[in-house]
């Protein structure tokens, strides 16, 4: 057994938390003892894995404003990494000697965590070049972000381990670091599938006012612009008028997604899109939840009858495993992670990001259910051959094996060198 500490900037709800945490129960399964460190993490907005106990986690640093006046957030974002770091380096690692330390969206904390002396290594989880998420602004904001971009890639380059979640981040990558040479190792996300298997999906009903004779489509992504979540609902007015009025009357589109009531741009982008329903007449026809819990999650899963994922360039994309999982087709965009996950096709349809054409994918589904049923099978096959959860927790136990053996090698060589002096 050893000790693994995994930092993270913000334990909420989304796809860079729920890879963590399933990391952490892939470790953990293989017998290791594991701990988290975060500058926050609220009890109601979070996985259940990180508040029942399952792992112990510190709060360091919320004190710490997340933004001035509105702005700034990345450089808040990284002095609160930094001063948790620094924190971890003078009194958590000298006591706890751990082997692996696994930190992931914000470099910065790697020479930091290594102001620690001791025989451990560092591995850096890429969920995306953060350089490459900043939105474009004029001359003022390219000065703010040209010190944050440098920083970004000489950090990054000093983790002992780099991974990214697919092919895709990785050519984007080595597009954003050329200055770094190593390239990265391609690790996938999976899903903790011993809780699906275990959690018994509750009545459609007591979740959401939606008979199970309904068609349901559903969505689960963060309500946040990027994740292009207008698409959904365009494309449920496209559809509305190439089916006839027997078969729009049985449609119905769920759409769950992270709420964080701190986060501005969450409750800015729900009411957006409240609005959008509205003005496009399908309001009857769309059901918005905030926040599911997790087994509210497997329930919405196990009743819909498709998933519609919409963000284009998606880095890997956890949801549409979970829909894989539990034999549901999806229907993504043809970018980015889910061209490594869905099979066109066989496993769901990759669309044009328009609403023309995911609503000629979604009126498929409706008027033929065998193709349904037909790849949602090949789907939860895809999923078992090649992103199953011990696949996942073997790889990460591979990853370990080799860094453990690192610092062995470095052990033996510091010996021999004390004997010769």
């Amino acid at each position: 057994m050893v000790k693994i500490i995994f930092l993270h900037p913000d334990l909420g709800i989304g796809g860079a938390e729920r890879l963590v945490v399933d990391a952490a129960l892939a470790f953990k399964n293989k017998g290791h003892d594991v701990a988290f460190y975060t500058n926050h993490h609220d009890p109601t907005h979070c996985f259940a894995e990180t508040r029942d106990g399952t792992f112990p986690v510190t709060v360091v640093g919320d004190w710490i404003p997340r933004s001035v006046f509105g702005r700034f957030k990345a450089a808040c974002a990284y002095i609160r990494m930094v001063y948790a770091a620094v924190y971890m380096a003078w009194y958590v690692i000298p006591v706890e000697e751990p082997t692996l330390i696994f930190c992931d969206l914000i470099s910065l904390c790697v020479p930091f965590l290594k102001l620690a002396r001791g025989p451990f290594r560092i591995v850096f989880y890429c969920h995306h070049p953060d350089k490459l998420l900043s939105s474009e602004g004029g001359i003022l904001k390219k000065l703010y972000r040209a010190p944050l971009n440098w920083l970004e890639e000489l950090t990054t380059a000093q983790a002992d381990k780099v991974l990214v979640n697919s092919k895709y981040t990785a050519r984007v990558y080595q597009d954003a670091f050329q200055r770094i040479k190593d390239l990265p190792d391609i690790c996938y996300p999976s899903i903790n599938t011993e809780y699906f298997r275990m959690t018994v999906p509750k009545p459609l009903k007591e979740i959401v006012p939606v008979g199970t004779d309904k068609f349901v489509f559903l969505s689960i992504n963060r309500y946040e612009r990027k994740k292009n979540l207008q698409l959904a609902l365009r494309a449920m007015e496209h559809l509305k008028h190439i089916l006839n009025e027997t078969e729009w009357s049985r449609v119905h589109l769920i759409m769950a997604g992270g709420f964080d009531p701190i986060n501005l741009e969450n409750m800015e982008h729900f009411i957006e899109l409240t609005d959008l329903a509205a003005e496009l007449d399908i309001e009857d026809h769309v059901t918005f939840m905030k926040s599911p819990k997790d087994d509210e999650k497997v329930s919405l899963l196990y009743y819909s009858r498709a998933l519609v994922y919409t963000p284009s360039n998606e880095h890997f994309g956890i949801v549409p495993l979970e829909a894989m999982y539990f034999r549901k087709p999806v229907i993504a965009v043809n970018s980015g992670g889910p061209t490594e996950t869905v099979v066109n096709d066989v496993t769901g349809f990759l669309c044009e990001p328009t609403s023309k054409s995911f609503a000629k994918a979604m009126s498929k589904l409706l008027t033929n259910p065998e193709l349904g049923e037909k790849l949602g099978e090949a789907g939860l096959k895809r999923f078992e051959s090649k992103f199953s959860f011990d696949a996942f927790t073997e790889q990460l136990d591979g990853i370990l094996t080799r860094e453990r053996q690192i610092i062995s090698e470095v052990r033996a060589i510091e010996y021999e060198n004390r004997k010769r002096k």
